[in-house]
């Protein structure tokens, strides 16, 4: 028997890598996705249903055309991607310094974030963040090692009213148990996600150099609470500006008219 489970496992291993294979993330990253585009953006969609149960949403008429202006700024710019022909956007009435994308072309924004993202190109770096997350599939990525992990995992089975898979489609979309409380994706997900966000935000005609300014409020917002690098799945805040700045220099010069966005 001991023979018997490592050769069914790797059988099943086998046939989802044959069936999906490796491929390769926006900055060459190479990654195994086990699961369609349908399927995420179904269970995107699905959760972000139930997420517009459990929180406020914003009903401010200036904090959401603010937010609408910047993120449609980003997404007008964006190559279609597993059917996504808008991209959804709604404002959280909540303190929390957060944000979020699902694949499905869903995305959530906290009005605490606002408080430190305090101008167009601020909020178009988180954006663009985000964003990044969908563009790279990390939520198919995080899901796919589970299920590699636990091979009854099926995206199929997953109905967010009660399955007993999902905590872990949640947490693969980077939601908590507890609705809009984040997971953190891996710090090689946020790292290519600075990249991706990045790109995207200064060809959309947003101040790249501003993403920098992001992480200085971040730092101070987080009140020197944040556990070392080596503790945490995210790349400290100073490794983070040291990456943006180095990345910065490297963009090109855009042409591109720069957003007006006021809140």
């Amino acid at each position: 028997m001991k023979m018997i489970k490592p050769f069914l496992l790797s059988t099943v291993v086998a046939a989802s890598l044959a069936l999906y294979g490796c491929v390769n993330s926006p900055t060459g990253r190479q990654q195994i996705l086990l699961f369609s585009g349908t399927e995420m953006s179904q269970l995107g969609a699905q959760s972000f249903e139930e997420l517009k149960k459990q929180e406020k949403i914003s009903t401010d008429k200036k904090t959401n055309a603010y937010v609408q202006c910047v993120t449609g700024v980003i997404t007008a710019r964006l190559a279609p991607q597993f059917n996504i022909t808008q991209w959804e956007v709604v404002v959280f009435d909540s303190e929390q310094i957060n944000a979020f994308a699902l694949p499905g072309g869903k995305i959530g924004v906290y009005s605490g974030l606002l408080k430190v993202a305090v101008n167009q190109d601020q909020l178009a770096t988180v954006i663009g963040h985000e964003i990044g997350h969908v563009m790279a599939n990390h939520s198919n990525e995080r899901l796919s090692r589970s299920q590699l992990a636990n091979t009854g995992l099926q995206l199929s089975n997953v109905a967010l009213g009660g399955s007993e898979y999902k905590n872990i489609a949640m947490a693969g979309l980077g939601l908590g148990v507890q609705y809009g409380i984040l997971m953190p994706y891996g710090r090689a997900q946020e790292s290519e996600s600075d990249t991706i966000g990045l790109t995207l935000m200064a060809e959309a005609g947003f101040d790249p150099r501003q993403s920098v300014d992001l992480w200085v409020n971040m730092a101070k917002a987080s009140g020197g609470n944040k556990p070392p690098e080596l503790l945490s799945t995210h790349p400290s805040n100073a490794t983070r500006i040291k990456n943006l700045k180095a990345q910065i220099a490297a963009l090109p010069a855009s042409n591109v008219k720069r957003p007006n966005c006021k809140l």
